[in-house]
């Protein structure tokens, strides 16, 4: 604000409208309460108003507006160097991000380093929680499951090679399919599957620091959920949906039969107990497993894809609203052919994640043919609110064309690959991607022949805004 009021500003606020002879600061209050469309009109139709319109300060605050004070602070902390932040221009950030159409793609690991580093899986979990990288689980060759916890610190040192940290802990049990979501600093697990065939109901919370002289630590305990909790599943989707509740839905049953339910546990205020309960809704997502559940802010959830009952892979779109007094699915209607590429969309064993700007990043998974993808989609959210699809309007099935867009990849070509995990940094300006099912062999052995894939223990980032050197 305070940049708002200098001399300078006001020599451009002299006699004129009673809206220009306003207090720039008040002037600066109000222009927040603008849409952006008003304000781009606003700073053009009205000269002696253009210099405040068009300031510095006023753009970092509508940047804190719509993407959230965490993340624009974290952003200003990933721009590295005096120079780049003297070259910071918001009102140009602000529109690299809603006019998003490229990401650019580096490689983190190398398997032919001295570095210890995890082993490859698919099916595991990667979460971003207290600046620090954190694998968990995952299935291997032979359809083993692994019971190791890996940790990487990031800090503000986003392009780097990481350096892992193999941690002990004996718990959770070994399993892959499970969730884990971050819920402020902590980790919340559920479920998941073991090599035996077993499926888990257990909820864990997990607790990461990391200590300068010390390194990481990690710390798992049960929560306690009393006798109520979800029938056992992997291969479900999950996210948190508030500072103390996890939604689930779906996933793999007992006897191999996918399930549609929802569920949604809350956490109490010492994170050591938590009661679950299920969300009856109609209409609701049919049966599935391998899909994504993404929060998308305030109390509302995009479910993607997945893989149906008869077994085809799916591309529908569904949003979970929690913010009245009663939970609704809603689903979102669009039509593949009036999509560039469209065709494409149906996938399993995706990653779908909530990027910087409000919007979801899906990349890789495969098809109903089992091929595996390296595309990334831009899901726009911003198009799906409640105003646009209400019941009432459903029964005309709207269709939402402009929601989708195809993004292109530049810099380093990872493989195409399959129920991998991916997860961003504070900013949701960098995406971590590990792992997952890949073409080809890595370690040929007769089982993985016969199934003609390989496990993946790759490491790479997406870095989706630039900075200003690096855009020239």
């Amino acid at each position: 604000m305070a940049e708002t009021s200098t001399s300078a500003t006001n020599s451009n606020f002299n006699n004129g409208s009673p809206i220009a002879n306003l207090a720039p600061d008040h002037l600066f209050t109000i222009l927040l309460l603008l849409p952006i469309e008003s304000i781009l009109s606003f700073a053009m139709t009205c000269k002696k108003l253009r210099y405040l319109a068009s300031s510095n300060a006023l753009w970092e605050s509508i940047c804190r507006r719509d993407w959230g004070t965490t993340a624009v602070d974290a952003l200003k902390s990933s721009f590295h160097g005096d120079e780049d932040h003297q070259l910071l221009s918001w009102i140009r950030l602000y529109k690299q991000v809603s006019q998003l159409d490229s990401i650019c793609c580096y490689k983190l690991s190398d398997p032919d380093s001295d570095l210890t580093l995890p082993s490859p899986r698919a099916s595991h979990s990667l979460n971003f929680v207290s600046g620090c990288l954190v694998l968990f689980g995952g299935g291997c060759e032979g359809g083993r499951h692994l019971d190791d916890t890996w940790a990487a610190y990031i800090g503000n040192n986003f392009g780097r090679m990481l350096r892992w940290q193999k941690i002990h802990s004996g718990i959770p049990s070994g399993r892959f399919g499970h969730s884990c979501v971050v819920i402020e600093n902590y980790l919340v697990l559920f479920g998941g599957f073991n090599d035996r065939g077993d499926r888990h109901n257990d909820t864990w919370v997990g607790q990461v620091a990391f200590h300068e002289n010390l390194g990481i630590s990690l710390s798992w305990r049960l929560l306690d959920v009393a006798s109520i909790a979800p029938p056992p599943r992997g291969a479900h989707a999950a996210c948190c949906i508030s500072n103390r509740k996890m939604v689930i839905h779906g996933g793999i049953g007992l006897n191999a039969v996918r399930l549609g339910d929802t569920w949604v546990v809350e956490l109490s205020g010492n994170l050591c107990f938590g009661t679950w309960h299920e969300i009856v809704s109609h209409p609701s997502p049919p049966a599935r497993s391998g899909h994504s559940l993404t929060h998308i802010g305030e109390a509302q959830t995009i479910l993607f894809g997945g893989r149906g009952l008869g077994y085809e892979v799916l591309n529908d779109i569904w949003l979970l609203d929690m913010s009245e007094d009663y939970s609704k699915w809603v689903q979102i209607f669009y039509e593949l052919q009036n999509i560039p590429a469209g065709v494409s969309l149906p996938r399993v064993g995706h990653s779908a994640t909530f990027i910087l700007g409000g919007r979801l990043l899906i990349h890789g998974g495969e098809d109903s043919q089992r091929h595996r993808k390296d595309d990334f989609w831009l899901l726009d959210i911003n198009a799906i609110t409640l105003e646009r699809v209400q019941p009432a309007r459903l029964s005309s099935q709207r269709l939402l064309t402009n929601m989708w867009k195809r993004l292109r990849a530049e810099g380093y070509k990872p493989k195409s690959r399959s129920f991998h995990q991916a997860c961003v940094d504070n900013s949701g300006r960098y995406l971590y991607v590990y792992g997952g099912m890949v073409d080809g062999l890595l370690q040929p052995t007769e089982a993985a022949e016969a199934a003609g894939l390989a496990f993946d223990g790759e490491l790479f980032l997406v870095e989706l805004v630039l900075s200003c050197k690096k855009r020239g």
